[in-house]
């Protein structure tokens, strides 16, 4: 069977399902990949999974149904500063090295879903800087252009996927290592909020900001990573729960750069890609609307250029005073730095935060989500080794003052240059709003129709967790009390159906509170030309016996229809009659039954 250039994870499990691949299939595509691309860049990876444990893997996953597992044989590359058990972590500093004897918890959480670690990439040493160029083990680079950096600190994660050697990768996230590599090599880089993925396990940089991140060809694939790999950790200090918080509304509003904010460091062509992006974004029914970058950008010097740097020298303060020299220079000047400042520093510091985070929560009153560049610009190796700290510092112009004010963000392609270098746009949300962020990224990056990643000759399937049915199955989407968790679920268990894919309705759908039914349930009325939030749907999988059993029991005024997604494919769901629909409180804008206030 041929592979797709980009290893899409639907792609892998529907071919699994129908047995047209194994997991020994994938493992063994793989390491050719891998083996074929050092060739083109050998500082991708620090340590690989020995060849003999990967095929081990995959034979024990071939003995389990695809079914029980949703990452079944799914390939993926883990930053070397994040645990995987009987492999080093380095965090990029050979004296540092350790042998993990347990996974990081969001790794583990992975492997029970049946993904298949294949080895630690490289990154800028301790997670310090956004260049991908401090590692002793090599730098790699852009994988359009070996004169240009790769980004990082999350560098080999993001060259990795985008060379099309893995499904997703797991970066970090401090200031920016999860989103800018995403945009210097055309991919997603999902940045979760603080605290839904754990971070036992993790080497910390900034332990009160870190987060654990997501690369992938789409935001579809990154979102369902992170939904696999978050839950509450009692032993992450800064752990927590997902409260979801909805961004969509019948229309949204989306926070852009006013002109004389608009910094691009001489870069013509990406800041036409941003005036682009904008129009873009209002044709799939936002509003464009201007925010106010100066408090933003006062809260990002805290990071390097204030005391909270310290934090960084705090999670190595043994490592440091012991072996100061064995250090990146960069870096080491960097922890240098920190120790000029005093404990009065870093709470004036931290209270300077606080001020700014209530500023920048008063912003979202205005809009919705910001719509923001990645970076300004893409730069070359030597200006990086002219002038390290200053060319790392401009990369994080647009990225360091997300973890600082307690939002999430997911980076996306937005388009190349006349050079052939790409560039990337930023959604940014507050806290919880991952779902609807990935969601609104998605609808963008499947709109502008990029490519991912290094492959630009053939727009990829990007679509919003758009599932494909085994042969002579069916996909049945069910928007109220059959949702899991809510009272008719058991009809679906009994028919052993399988949870394909969380995602949403197109935008022309309407959901409305059914009068005295009971259980409650929702009526899902499709009118053209509206422009909703679109609602959300759960995707079960179902063999034709089962589904036409469940159809079989349904009771007026439902019925069965086809229901379009958000990613324009259609499936069958649960339809009403538009009388009776309208005849009960219309609960659209809560965009889902699971979230409206009845």
């Amino acid at each position: 069977m041929t592979f797709p250039d980009m290893l899409q994870i639907d792609y892998l499990l529907t071919a699994c399902r129908n047995g047209a691949l194994t997991p020994t299939d994938i493992v063994r595509e793989v390491l050719a990949r891998v083996h074929a691309y050092a060739s083109v860049d050998a500082a991708v990876w620090i340590n690989l999974v020995p060849a003999e444990r990967l095929l081990a893997r995959a034979a024990e996953l071939e003995k389990r149904p695809v079914s029980d597992l949703p990452l079944y044989g799914v390939p993926f590359a883990v930053k070397d500063n994040i645990d995987v058990a009987g492999l080093p972590t380095t965090a990029a500093c050979p004296a540092f090295a350790y042998d993990a004897t347990e996974s990081a918890e969001v790794v583990r959480r992975l492997e029970a879903a049946g993904a298949i670690v294949i080895g630690k990439t490289n990154l800028d040493q301790f997670a310090t800087g956004l260049v991908g160029m401090r590692s002793p083990y090599g730098q790699p680079h852009c994988v359009f252009s070996a004169k240009h950096v790769s980004g990082g600190s999350s560098s080999g994660s993001a060259v990795a996927v985008a060379a099309g050697l893995v499904s997703f990768a797991l970066g970090t996230d401090t200031a920016g290592s999860g989103r800018v590599p995403a945009a210097f090599n055309n991919i997603v880089g999902l940045k979760p909020s603080r605290g839904v993925l754990s971070t036992t396990g993790l080497v910390p940089a900034c332990e009160s900001l870190d987060c654990i991140s997501v690369f992938a060809a789409s935001a579809a694939d990154a979102w369902r990573v992170e939904q696999l790999a978050m839950a509450p950790d009692a032993h992450a200090p800064y752990s927590r729960a997902m409260v979801p918080r909805r961004l969509a509304a019948d229309t949204f509003r989306f926070g852009v750069l006013r002109q004389k904010d608009r910094f691009f460091d001489g870069c013509t062509a990406n800041a036409a890609l941003y005036d682009r992006a904008i129009r873009q974004l209002v044709e799939l029914g936002g509003t464009a609307v201007e925010l106010d970058f100066a408090p933003l950008k006062e809260t990002a010097e805290l990071l390097y250029s204030g005391p909270f740097v310290v934090e960084r020298l705090t999670a190595i303060a043994d490592f440091y005073h012991a072996h100061r020299a064995d250090m990146d220079p960069t870096v080491g000047a960097i922890m240098d730095g920190a120790t000029r400042y005093s404990a009065t520093d870093v709470f004036k510091g931290i209270y300077r935060q606080h001020l700014f985070k209530q500023v920048a929560d008063r912003m979202w009153a205005d809009f919705d989500v910001m719509l923001l560049p990645t970076a300004p610009r893409l730069v070359s190796r030597e200006e990086v080794i002219a002038q390290p700290v200053a060319a790392n510092s401009m990369l994080g112009t647009y990225t360091n003052f997300v973890n600082l004010l307690d939002m999430a963000a997911c980076a996306v392609p937005a388009g190349f240059g006349p050079d052939g270098l790409p560039f990337g746009v930023t959604f940014i949300g507050p806290a919880f709003s991952d779902h609807d962020l990935a969601a609104l990224a998605g609808r963008f990056h499947a709109a502008a129709h990029n490519t991912s990643g290094v492959f630009r000759n053939a727009v990829l399937p990007l679509v919003d967790n758009a599932p494909v049915p085994a042969p002579g199955n069916v996909l049945l989407a069910v928007v109220g009390a059959h949702l899991k968790g809510f009272p008719l679920h058991w009809q679906l268990e009994k028919e052993h159906a399988i949870l394909r894919a969380t995602t949403r309705t197109a935008p022309d759908y309407r959901l409305f509170a059914l009068p005295d039914a009971s259980p409650p349930k929702p009526g899902l009325v499709r009118e053209k030309g509206f422009v909703g939030p679109g609602l959300e749907v759960e995707v079960y999988e179902l063999d034709a016996a089962g589904f036409g059993r469940f159809v079989a029991g349904l009771p007026q005024p439902m019925a069965i229809g086809k229901i379009s997604l958000a990613d324009g494919s259609e499936v069958c769901g649960f339809l009403c009659s538009e009388a009776v629909a309208r005849s009960g409180k219309e609960i659209t804008a809560s965009g889902g039954w699971r979230y409206a206030k009845l």
